[in-house]
């Protein structure tokens, strides 16, 4: 059985727990609580030396960091990831787009607001900045969603999985996504997806 190593709170280790559900893919759960450092001890870099989660160790014992190359390799061959190639890099375009444009301000806004115990009082200071860098992302992620049901073709990728895990959740990080009525219905769209679990859920 493969073994995720995760802290439930976070998006990005949601993005892999909600794809291995969707896909009916069993799986360990090791919990690490980057709070208090378990993902900084020898014995957890001796895992992944990047010191961070998610992290699975699959069935042979080969590793993965990072949430999109797990996403991608468990998509592979389902309906997740599509064949065709110019819909494989526009997947690809929007991941990127999550973690270049969308993450670093929308996931932690929400980050600065849920653990204000665990950041110095001056990163607390650029929440302002965040928020604005954040519903700059939601705005784009609004006009390509008008008249779309998904972001890539006419059903659920990796590519709404990524982008979902810490848009659902945005109103933690003082984001008002009322604004976003197209962001809001697609929300809803994989909210019903067949075997959904929540954040928290493993």
């Amino acid at each position: 059985m493969h073994t995720l190593y995760d802290y439930l709170p976070s998006g990005n280790g949601y993005k892999v727990r909600l794809l291995l559900t969707l896909l009916g893919i069993p799986y360990r759960l090791v919990q690490k609580d980057i709070i208090k450092g378990e993902t900084r001890t020898p014995e957890f870099l001796a895992l992944n030396p990047n010191g961070r989660i998610p992290l699975i160790v699959l069935e042979d014992g080969r590793r993965l960091f990072e949430s999109g190359a797990i996403i991608h390799y468990f998509a592979e061959g389902t309906r997740f990831l599509p064949a065709d190639r110019f819909a494989r890099a526009e997947i690809l375009q929007w991941m990127f787009f999550e973690q270049y444009s969308h993450e670093p301000y929308v996931a932690v806004a929400r980050f600065l607001l849920i653990h204000p115990e665990a950041v110095p009082p001056e990163r607390l200071a650029e929440l302002p900045a965040k928020q604005q860098g954040g519903y700059a992302a939601l705005a784009v992620m609004e006009r390509h969603l008008e008249g779309r049901r998904y972001f890539v073709g006419d059903a659920i990728t990796i590519a709404d999985i990524a982008l979902y895990a810490y848009t659902h959740v945005a109103g933690e990080g003082g984001f008002e996504l009322a604004r976003f009525p197209a962001i809001r219905g697609w929300l809803d769209r994989i909210r019903g997806e067949p075997g959904y679990i929540p954040i928290t859920k493993a």
